[in-house]
Formats: structure tokens, C-alpha cells, sequence
């Protein structure tokens, strides 16, 4: 642990110049440093009760956690549940959504933080979601006898392969210390064997995310955003003004695209394509989602060279007459919502080849027909189910985006086929929450458990 230390340390002062240029640029990195380099957290627990402790990294897995957590909670009442992140954006996401909950800034992994964080949380449990293992915070745990259990967990094929060198470290380092794994599916399953993990630690329970994406566009906070942006708030068969009877206007509703969860480059070739297709349909609108915060100004440069209307949903504060070209959803917390006004999706992190793509099972939830790029080892198995079934596409480039999205756009009827494959194979797919739930229980202390019945 101590040589651990002083890796970080000498990390922290060769990385100090770039992190006080973006703590200076972005304001990140400044929230919470007492929380953060020194453990200091506050969790009030006047009845003394057991503790769970769950840990999401930002607001993806906090998503997640929207799903187990309160199952957890209805399930043992009796236990106190405890939330961190480690992103501003996870702890902002997670202040909202467990609002009665203490949430905490997850610790740095020197050894000083997370012994002082676990010492004023006391877990019983310790949940981690995902791929989120620090080495010190393991061992600190192991130290004092708390289990921890990695849920929703995944390995992709270049952790793997990196991994793979050096099995007999990550083993004593990492892996050995967690006490068990609930995995997304058999492929991450048996990559976590290859590394030395014995079967018995390693169950498949299947993808949390698939159990809480099914979905209905009638949501009170889309029935706003739709509201807010005037994009209609409609079913995607809506779009063709036949549908909609005698009274309608005669033009046609928007057509939304929203590009959710993008990075760079990913902006700029959707935009380009985006100003290509609406010469050829001029209702066809982009919402446009970028994954990271701290490139909102980024991107929304990026959005005033193309000379298309925009505006940013930061700055809506009464309900638009028309929805412009172009919405820059440069909030925090709304894309879910966003997802139920879109008739075809686009999926971020699938065509930069270094992300390895973002979910598509959420917008499968809503029944929005998608497209991703090829890099998407992070949701593979989605992916490929979707593909299979033909509820998605998957393109190899840019440019053969654009061909699918023309698609798309010109047959109503093949949007509401895979629109409706997708949520089919959302709803198949239900049940990895109750199964995650049992691995926890499983490991939940004797006495703990008693008092939480």
C-alpha cells in the first residue's frame, strides 16, 4: 500500500500542471478534496444500522443504480444505503436521484482516504458497479472484513488483453480481493476465469441496465422536454401527417435524430451528415447529446460554424414556438428523457475507435430504431442481439452513417419495425436485478442480515 502511495503521489505532482489547468478551465477536480484526498465524509446513522455502501464512477452507473438500489432497499429495509461517485457530474446525478440518501465522493485510492472513508461508512457491503477496482480501497476492505462485490461487471477485450500480462499482479492486486462477480454475460465470465478467478466467483446474472430501459415516451420529464422544445412529444408513426387526422397541420412534425453520448470526432461528422440529409428532408431536426460536460462550449462551437438554427438546452426557459435545426442538450441528467422524443438514435463512443461505444439498450427501451459505429466492445452483447434481430444497425464509417440514416428517415414503416423488435428484446431480457440481488445476499453479513429482517 505504501509503494502504491507514492506511485500516486509522484503521478499527482508530474500530472499537477494539467490538473490545475483544467480544474482552472473546466472547474473540475476542485469539488470535494477533503472528501476525496483525505476520506473525509460524513455519513449520520443514528440508529445504527447495517450499511451498503454503493459505488457508481458518474452517471451512467448511477443510471444503473436507479435500478438496484431501491430493489436493494426494498428488499432490507433494515440497512442504511450509502451512495458515492467519483465524477461531479456522477455526485450531482446521484444527489438527485437519492435525494433521502447519504451520497459521498468516492475516495482517491491512497491508502489514508479510503481507510478513513470505510472507517466513517462501516459497511457491511461494499457494491461496485461495473469495472471500478482500486487497489488500495481493496485492501483496506479485505483489512476489515467487508465483502465487495463487483455487479454488472465486464472486462473488454483490450483490458483483457492488458490484463492478461500481468495475471499473477492483477490477481493479488485486484481481483483476488473482490469477493465475487455478477457479470453482464458468459463472454466477460470467462475472461475473468482466464485470469485466475475460480468459478465460484464468477456468476452470470445478466445487464441491470436491460431492467430498468423499458420505457414509455409518456414520462411527466419527456412530456416537458417535448413540451419545451416544441419537437411534438409523439410516437415516431406520428411523423407522417396522414397519421394524425383532419385538424393537423399540413406540414409534418419534426423528425428527431439525437446522436446520444458523443465524443470527438463523433460531433462533427454527425453534424455534417446531419446538414447533408436536411437539404434533402428540411423537417428532420438533431438533438445532440455530448457525453462529457466539460465539451459543451466545445461542441457548441462546433454546432455555430455550420450556420444551422440552434439553441441550447440550457438556455430554454419558456416553450420554443419551433424546434430549431439543432438542440445542444448541454444538461446533465436528461437524456434519458431526450431518448422518448427521438424516431431514430445514433449511439456515441461506436465510431472514434478508442470508447468502445455507449449504451443502445437505453434507447432500445423507448423503441427508437439505432445506429452505432463498430467499436462498441463495451456493449457487444447488446449489440449484437439488436443487430440480430434487426432492431439496430451497425455501420462501418461515417459515411456509410449517413446511407443507413437516409434509410431511416425515408420508411416510417421500417423505423416502427425495429422500433418495436427493440423493446421486444429489452423486455426478454428483464430479470438481471432479482438475480444481482441473490449474489448480495448471499454475502451479507449474518448479524447485519438479522437485524435488516
Amino acid at each position: 500500500m505504501l509503494l502504491l502511495d507514492l506511485v500516486y503521489l509522484l503521478a499527482l505532482i508530474a500530472l499537477s500542471p494539467w490538473l490545475v489547468w483544467r480544474a482552472a478551465a473546466t472547474g473540475r477536480y476542485r469539488r470535494e478534496l477533503g472528501a476525496k484526498l483525505f476520506g473525509r465524509v460524513a455519513v449520520p446513522n443514528p440508529h445504527k444500522k447495517p450499511v451498503a455502501w454503493f459505488h457508481a464512477v458518474s452517471v451512467g452507473e448511477v443510471n444503473l443504480l436507479g435500478t438496484l438500489v431501491p430493489a436493494f432497499r426494498s428488499r432490507h429495509p433494515g440497512y442504511l444505503v450509502v451512495v458515492s461517485s467519483t465524477t461531479d457530474t456522477g455526485l450531482a446525478e446521484a444527489r438527485r436521484r437519492f435525494a433521502d440518501l447519504p451520497v459521498i465522493a468516492f475516495p482517491f485510492d491512497f491508502s489514508w482516504a479510503v481507510g478513513a472513508a470505510l472507517d466513517a461508512v462501516r459497511p457491511a457491503l461494499v457494491v461496485l458497479t461495473e469495472s471500478e477496482m482500486w487497489p488500495n480501497f481493496l485492501s483496506a476492505a479485505q483489512q476489515r472484513g467487508v465483502p465487495v462485490v463487483v455487479v454488472n461487471a465486464r472486462m473488454s477485450p483490450r483490458s483483457f488483453a492488458r490484463l492478461r500480462r500481468f495475471r499473477g499482479i492483477a490477481h493479488r492486486m485486484l481481483f483476488g480481493k473482490v469477493t465475487r462477480f455478477a457479470v453482464q454475460e458468459q463472454e466477460y465470465a470467462d475472461r475473468f476465469r482466464h485470469l485466475g478467478l475460480p468459478a465460484e466467483k464468477v456468476t452470470v446474472t445478466g445487464s441491470i441496465k436491460y431492467d430498468g430501459a423499458l420505457r414509455t415516451r409518456e414520462t411527466p420529464e419527456t412530456r416537458l422536454l417535448a413540451h419545451l422544445l416544441a419537437s411534438g412529444g409523439r410516437q415516431p408513426s406520428e411523423v407522417d401527417p396522414s397519421t394524425r387526422g383532419a385538424d393537423a397541420p399540413r406540414s409534418p412534425m419534426p423528425l428527431v435524430l439525437l446522436a446520444g453520448s458523443t465524443h470527438a470526432p463523433e460531433e462533427s461528422l454527425v453534424l455534417a451528415a446531419f446538414g447533408r440529409l436536411r437539404e434533402r428532408f428540411p423537417h428532420l431536426t438533431l438533438v445532440l447529446v455530448p457525453r462529457h460536460p466539460d465539451r459543451f462550449e466545445e461542441v457548441a462551437r462546433l454546432v455555430a460554424k455550420t450556420g444551422l438554427p440552434f439553441v441550447r438546452r440550457s438556455a430554454v426557459r419558456e416553450a420554443l414556438a419551433v424546434m430549431p435545426a439543432v438542440v445542444l442538450l448541454d444538461t446533465v441528467g436528461e437524456l434519458g428523457a431526450a431518448w422518448g422524443l427521438a424516431d431514430i438514435g445514433f449511439t456515441g463512443g461506436s465510431l472514434d475507435g478508442v470508447r468502445g461505444g455507449q449504451s443502445m439498450i437505453e434507447p432500445a427501451g423507448y423503441g427508437v430504431p439505432c445506429v452505432f459505429g463498430p467499436h462498441v466492445w463495451n456493449f457487444r452483447d447488446a449489440a449484437r442481439r439488436l443487430v440480430e434481430i434487426g432492431a439496430a444497425v451497425m455501420v462501418p464509417d461515417a459515411a456509410a452513417l449517413e446511407t443507413e440514416l437516409a434509410r431511416l428517415i425515408a420508411d416510417p414503416a421500417l423505423r416502427e419495425r425495429m422500433g418495436a423488435a427493440a423493446r421486444d428484446l429489452v423486455r426478454r431480457q428483464q430479470g438481471a436485478t432479482a438475480r444481482t440481488l441473490a449474489q448480495l445476499d448471499a454475502l451479507l453479513p449474518p448479524t447485519a442480515l438479522s437485524r435488516a429482517a
